[in-house]
């Protein structure tokens, strides 16, 4: 399975995607501040990835918590901030530094130290709830799909945008051991091509079958009769069940809806947004790469 995040030491280890498919670097990471760049430079994507990656990130800054200049709370907050700038669809990203907001405000007589491990326990806590949860995913959603699925995707849903298995992918690659897919169409997605760049790259390393087409294809490719079923991801949910995600995703749901063909969001409660009654609410990013960067 690919490793996506980690830590070693106190430092955080992030895999690069930006470098991706052309090489497979991973970057360490001292800083909050590094991390958060990570993520705003798209490095580091994909909303439950993202989530956990900034929940790494402030408990690496509490364990090098030393100004005397400053009390932790402070300190704390700080950080939180920072991270919490990043990216503003995903609503993982504050689902998961919310949960750690919640242990530091939880355990005021510890010292920094113990802190510091009380946080990397949450945030190893939340990557290993992460794994479990895409797997479940996976084995629900693979009894939605026949014997000989061909499944259309856009963006990058996997192993790569989650701490390891991946959702809409976690899906594929379920029905996959299952003997289910008979092809992946991979949208390349732009403007950033995740699919081209990574899905496909991520599929191929599974041996799953996967095709890349253009984005303005998939509904030349649905006509055709070479669809069953649509697997896409969420960066955030509303309570009424609107659904933002990649560019291209309106699109293909409307297509699919022309030709009858199912369409599926495969997503983690923490990507969910209660607090927003519809998708009307939620702050959609309009990216202009590179979007920011912390020095």
């Amino acid at each position: 399975m690919i490793e996506t995040l980690y830590f070693d030491g106190d430092d955080v280890v992030i895999l690069d995607q930006a470098e991706l498919p052309e090489r497979v670097s991973y970057e360490r990471c001292t800083t909050s501040e590094q991390v958060a760049d990570a993520i705003c430079k798209l490095k580091v994507r994909g909303a439950p990835l993202i989530g956990v990656t900034a929940a790494f990130g402030l408990a690496m800054a509490v364990s090098r918590f030393a100004d005397e200049k400053s009390e932790l709370p402070e300190y704390f907050e700080h950080h939180l901030k920072l991270l919490a700038g990043t990216r503003p669809t995903a609503v993982n990203l504050f689902w998961a530094l919310e949960r750690m907001r919640a242990v530091f405000q939880g355990h005021p007589q510890l010292s920094p130290k113990e802190m510091a491990r009380k946080l990397r326990s949450e945030a190893e806590t939340m990557f290993a709830e992460d794994i479990r949860v895409n797997n479940r995913i996976g084995d629900y959603g693979q009894e939605l799909l026949e014997v000989d699925s061909r499944v259309m995707t856009i963006c990058n849903a996997g192993a790569l945008a989650t701490c390891g298995y991946g959702t809409a992918l976690g899906v594929v690659r379920a029905a996959h051991k299952r003997g289910k897919i008979k092809k992946v169409w991979a949208c390349e997605t732009r403007p950033v091509l995740q699919g081209a760049r990574l899905t496909v790259w991520e599929l191929t390393q599974d041996q799953i079958p996967v095709t890349l087409i253009t984005d303005g294809m998939a509904g030349y490719v649905m006509q055709l009769g070479q669809v069953e079923v649509v697997l896409v991801g969420a960066d955030r949910i509303a309570a009424n069940g609107d659904v933002a995600n990649k560019i291209g995703t309106y699109t293909l749901a409307t297509l699919a809806h022309h030709h009858g063909i199912p369409f599926y969001i495969a997503a983690p409660f923490s990507s969910v947004d209660l607090k927003r009654p519809s998708g009307q609410q939620i702050p959609v990013e309009e990216l202009s790469l590179p979007s920011c960067v912390y020095t």
